[in-house]
């Protein structure tokens, strides 16, 4: 269930569901306590020659450590091409205030759950620095193509440190444990960390009103990474020289019971708090 209501959705189904007006801002939140809502999980840039990768992704309990009570969306892989994408996808349209053919920039929040210390050394890289948190949308559905043995992702989000045409460098996954401190990267905890970066990705809506967010990580650390993702926020600003744009309008396409995205910290570490 959706942790917001689509007021746009009802004043267009009472209107015979025509567009009027300005395109409006589109808001959207998803608290992963209230599971999946809509939420897929996938994963990219990998062979299918290679063996024990441990693949998995599901609403799961959070980590006691938290101290936050409830689910979020789990999701865990082993890195063994050192180029490892594990990703979440949703779809937005029409009756999220989406309009065909309009342009939008895309800010985010991401709250995310991470037991990756801070300063380690590892295989290919460190289970922190060099796990890369990335943030994108797309007209096209982001899915899996196959290449030979190779499995890839239709969409551009870049390789490793590097962002794409779809999608951009949020930060990396070091949860700011010292590493000296553990003998054991099995007894890290996790910590939350609350990602509201400045950059925005820019997506065309399709004919119908569609397009795809989505977020992942690109790992160069040849280990396993389990994350849980806690909280998503998009907000969708139209931009003003788009066919069907009439310059920025003053409202929000969809009510948000849960809090805005409009925050200005590059990360935030929040043992405690999603919200």
């Amino acid at each position: 269930m959706r942790a917001w209501l689509s007021c746009a959705c009802l004043v267009s189904l009472l209107a015979g569901c025509d567009a009027v007006g300005p395109p409006l801002q589109v808001e959207a939140v998803f608290d992963f306590r209230l599971g999946r809502q809509g939420w897929q999980a996938d994963f990219a840039d990998y062979s299918v020659l290679n063996e024990d990768l441990q693949l998995m992704a599901d609403i799961e309990a959070l980590p006691d450590e938290l101290d936050v009570r409830g689910t979020g969306f789990y999701i865990q892989g082993m890195n063994r091409s050192d180029d490892l994408f594990m990703y979440l996808k949703h779809e937005l349209g029409p009756l999220d205030g989406v309009r065909p053919g309009q342009t939008y920039q895309v800010r985010y929040r991401i709250v995310v759950a991470s037991n990756a210390p801070t300063g380690c050394a590892g295989v290919g890289g460190a289970p922190g620095e060099s796990v890369y948190l990335k943030a994108g949308a797309s007209t096209d559905e982001p899915d899996d193509v196959r290449d030979g043995d190779g499995v890839n992702l239709n969409v551009d989000k870049g390789n490793q440190a590097e962002g794409g045409a779809d999608a951009f460098v949020v930060g990396d996954i070091a949860n700011g444990e010292d590493c000296g401190e553990y003998e054991n990267l099995d007894d890290v905890p996790y910590v939350s960390l609350d990602f509201r970066p400045e950059q925005e990705q820019t997506v065309t809506a399709d004919e119908q009103g569609r397009l795809w967010l989505f977020v992942g990580t690109d790992s160069g650390f040849e280990g396993l990474t389990g994350l849980y993702y806690q909280r998503i926020e998009a907000v969708l600003s139209p931009e003003s020289d788009s066919p069907n744009g009439n310059g920025n309008a003053n409202g929000n396409a969809n009510s948000n019971a849960n809090g805005n995205a409009n925050g200005n910290a590059n990360m935030n570490s929040a043992n405690g708090n999603a919200s």
